[in-house]
């Protein structure tokens, strides 16, 4: 996890211009570089350093001897660097996983590039032989990448939207940014004056398709046919594949624990594999809540059952209240959901970077999307209905789940990885009939519990325990978060402010008190940028007026039993 910021072409001064790159120095607190492009005064690279893999020569933008024509500059992790090392004979100048895009570029093009990496990534390469730009970003988009272009080709781009807003340029007083979208790559023409066109767009991978760079792996041979047996064993393989190959780090290694489903199966595998590569010190878990919250209860029994060294931290209603001003700065979104989960995950990355030293942080994000985990699934009219929202909700990660993820932690310069979004296991589950990913016996993604029945993983309670949203988990049933939260908007935001919400706020106009609120805080911070966020996130088939699991029929019947 790092910090990149790239500028093409710029006619303000560069010296001026560079003090945007600081706005994202959270995201690499151990170095930071800024560096011109030969030949071009208004074209540079930053970079703010999270030194995960070669403490030595890990800077950025990186040159290789081989190619002093090529200038890269990436936020991300590709696992398979060291299979494509030896498999296509390359010479690597360093230890670095990101060498490889500078190898397989010269080897076979763009396209061929971002097709063959496994893991995320988001990146800028230069070729200033061949005159060209090339941008791009990984499937689901769990690394970042935001950029700003203007009509006369002056380009911009950056992990994080507030590295670009206070740009200057002098054809526009209001830099249009916006995000880059995942699983795509851009082509651009250099020009000589160090401006940019763009060629073209492409989308190199869709999440069904299995992945060019499964050639080359090394997993176990999966098993042919759609017998339940055989497709369980097949998804252990590919789960335990996926947390295996994340473990590629120099840094010590956590795990986010909420005692749901998704991170206790990633918690309870990663400890199972870092024994396997004999690492010498303790898994560290944490969990967060309010006392008597259930996610405390229910990650303690997890932790207990897997042998973790295990931490709470506990907050309480001010705490997470006050925290909202610096949430909304940092995701750069007023999604009401997306705002409510993301303050626990905010305070326990702030905890967990102020009192150890784990860098590197595993969570079960991406699990509910992929595994049809929302409780509204269980009101899909068919299967293929079901499939159809599961593959939405994977394309729409990049400004829900993915985000919050991403920024709560990268605030506080940790790296988060995410096993349920690998490549492999993802394209594999989405290719199963669709009948068998739906929920069963009332129960939500009954098939990946049913995978790991026999494997004594983790306790049965919490294997089969139903689907609790993160922000609802971390209170207690009594008054959960979303209802503390709209306690506190009801004195912050008056009627007379609701009825003039829609003058106000043409675009995405706030249907809530909550929602305004969050709305304003963004506005305050990010003025005129809220088609940054297209929709709210909503559950679909039924008549929701708030995004919280709680508000749900299927949870209240849950809740009674």
């Amino acid at each position: 996890m790092c910090g990149i910021w790239a500028l093409f072409g710029s006619d303000d001064c560069l010296s001026v211009q560079c003090l945007s790159a600081m706005k994202i120095a959270h995201r690499g607190p151990d170095a930071f570089r800024f560096e011109n492009v030969n030949g071009y005064t208004n074209c540079c690279f930053g970079f703010h350093r999270l030194a995960v893999v070669d403490p030595l020569f890990g800077m950025q933008p990186i040159r290789v001897k081989k190619y002093p024509y090529l200038w890269l500059c990436y936020n991300g992790e590709i696992y398979n660097y060291k299979k494509m090392q030896r498999h296509f004979e390359f010479e690597y100048q360093t230890n670095v996983d990101g060498e490889i895009i500078l190898h397989l570029y010269d080897k076979g093009g763009i396209e061929q590039t971002v097709c063959m990496l496994d893991g995320v990534f988001a990146f800028v390469l230069l070729d200033t032989a061949n005159k060209k730009v090339f941008l791009g970003r990984d499937t689901y988009g769990v690394r970042p990448l935001f950029k700003a272009m203007t009509e006369d080709g002056f380009l911009a781009v950056c992990s994080e939207a507030k590295g670009l807003v206070t740009l200057k340029h002098s054809t526009t007083p209001f830099l249009k940014v916006e995000p880059f979208l995942p699983g795509h790559y851009e082509v651009l023409d250099l020009k000589p004056n160090g401006k940019v066109a763009s060629v073209e767009m492409v989308k190199y991978h869709h999440c069904r398709d299995e992945p060019l760079h499964a050639l080359y792996d090394n997993v176990d041979k999966l098993f042919p046919g759609f017998e339940i047996e055989t497709v369980k064993n097949n998804l252990r393989i590919l789960f335990n594949n996926a947390v295996k190959k994340r473990l590629m780090t120099d840094r010590r290694i956590g795990c986010l624990l909420s005692g749901g489903l998704d991170s206790s199966l990633v918690a309870a595998t990663l400890l199972k594999q870092l024994k396997e590569a004999q690492v010498q010190y303790p898994l560290q878990t944490f969990a967060i809540g309010m006392e008597d919250s259930p996610d405390l209860l229910a990650a303690r029994k997890v932790a207990n059952h897997i042998g973790s060294e295990h931490y709470e931290v506990l907050f309480n209603s001010e705490e997470g209240i006050q925290a909202l001003d610096e949430v909304i700065f940092s995701l750069e979104t007023y999604d009401i959901t997306t705002v409510r989960a993301s303050v626990g995950m905010y305070l326990i990355s702030k905890y967990i970077r102020k009192n150890t030293d784990n860098v590197v942080i595993f969570s079960g994000e991406g699990s509910d999307e992929l595994t049809q985990g929302y409780i509204y699934f269980h009101k899909a009219p068919s299967p293929e209905e079901a499939e159809e929202e599961s593959e939405r909700l994977l394309r729409e990660l990049y400004l829900f789940d993915v985000l919050r993820a991403d920024r709560t932690t990268a605030a506080h310069g940790l790296e988060l990885r995410v096993p349920f979004l690998d490549h492999r296991f993802s394209s594999y589950y989405l290719s199963l009939p669709p009948e068998m990913r739906t929920p069963k016996n009332g129960i939500e993604k009954h098939l990946l519990r049913e995978t790991f029945e026999e494997s004594n993983l983790i306790p049965k309670e919490i294997l089969w325990r139903p689907k609790e949203a993160f922000s609802d988990g971390i209170t207690s049933v009594k008054n959960s978060w979303f209802k503390i939260l709209q306690e506190y908007v009801e004195h912050q935001v008056d009627d007379a402010m609701m009825a003039n919400a829609a003058q106000k706020f043409p675009f995405n106009t706030p249907k809530t008190k909550e929602g305004y609120y969050y709305r304003q805080i963004f506005e305050r911070h990010y003025p005129g940028r809220a088609d940054w966020l297209s929709h709210y996130w909503m559950p679909k088939w039924i008549n929701a007026t708030d995004p919280s699991a709680r508000t749900l029929t299927h949870y209240k019947s849950a809740a009674k039993a």
